[in-house]
């Protein structure tokens, strides 16, 4: 879905027939000003889509952005300020301060992460556990906080997880199956294979042909001997419940990447308003 799609959908969605309240309470004439601001400490995303949606809604609205994507910013900052017609910027209100909202929590919990690996190598990935039909705002969200977007949807990367390999017989049989798929269809994109405990790892290495191996629910022990039997041809990935509090002893055991679904299905939307003066 393009950008232009999801604005259009949502407009729909949310205008319907008309802005009732609005054609009765304000002569379509009437002219002003909002102001959009922050309610909590946090770090902004989603200005140029709050911005591309006024426009969208009145390409005669100006929108001034008085703050950044990636900005840490603090109750009471201002974030733009949008003039013109009083109907127009009241039927954008609530479509930009949705989006800009959703996206700035994801960007806040993002960065707080990264804040937590500081001085360490290791990445912070998202998931597919994303909102359907908003992944690529979600997603983008998190590149503003810090952090690094995994495979967007099934097509761009290979990855095989417990139920693959539950399907396929064995973790051997289903790494096989994936690589011969690769080579056959001309597949230029990367595979990955979930190890659920050591003797899988072992299991993976002896077949080789991936290029990152996930360790999922591991304990900080068994990483750290993961981390060691792995050659540094392959990537290595930590997963499974980890918070913003665990995050760093996760990393210090040595992986390449932490992922981590509470990215975007556990932020909470950073509180921001917009308000006539």
């Amino acid at each position: 879905m393009t950008i232009d799609e999801f604005i259009k959908n949502a407009i729909a969605e949310d205008v319907g027939d008309g802005d009732f309240t609005s054609e009765a309470c304000v002569p379509d004439q009437a002219v002003g000003r909002a102001k959009m601001y922050i309610k909590e400490d946090g770090v902004l995303a989603g200005t140029g889509i709050g911005q591309q949606i006024f426009y969208t809604i009145d390409p005669n609205l100006q929108v001034q952005l008085l703050k950044n994507d990636g900005d840490r910013v603090v109750k009471g900052d201002a974030v733009l300020i949008v003039s013109g017609s009083v109907k127009s910027i009241l039927k954008a209100e609530r479509l930009a301060l949705n989006c800009m909202q959703r996206m700035s929590g994801i960007a806040t919990l993002t960065r707080a992460v990264v804040d937590q690996l500081d001085g360490l190598e290791t990445k912070v990935l998202d998931t597919r556990k994303t909102t359907p039909g908003l992944r690529f705002l979600e997603k983008l969200a998190v590149q503003i906080g810090g952090g690094m977007n995994h495979r967007f949807g099934l097509y761009d990367m290979m990855m095989i997880k417990d139920n693959h390999i539950d399907y396929a017989g064995s973790i051997e049989a289903a790494i096989e199956r994936c690589h011969e798929y690769r080579m056959e269809h001309g597949l230029d994109i990367k595979l990955e294979v979930e190890a659920r405990d050591l003797s899988e790892v072992d299991r993976i290495l002896r077949v080789g042909l991936v290029d990152r191996i996930m360790l999922d629910n591991f304990s900080h022990e068994d990483l750290r001997k993961a981390v060691t039997m792995i050659p540094s041809q392959y990537e290595t990935e930590a997963s499974g419940n980890i918070t913003l509090e665990t995050v760093r002893g996760y990393a210090e055991c040595g992986v390449d990447y932490v992922s981590m679904g509470a990215l975007t299905h556990s932020a909470v939307s950073l509180d921001i308003s917009l308000k006539a003066f």
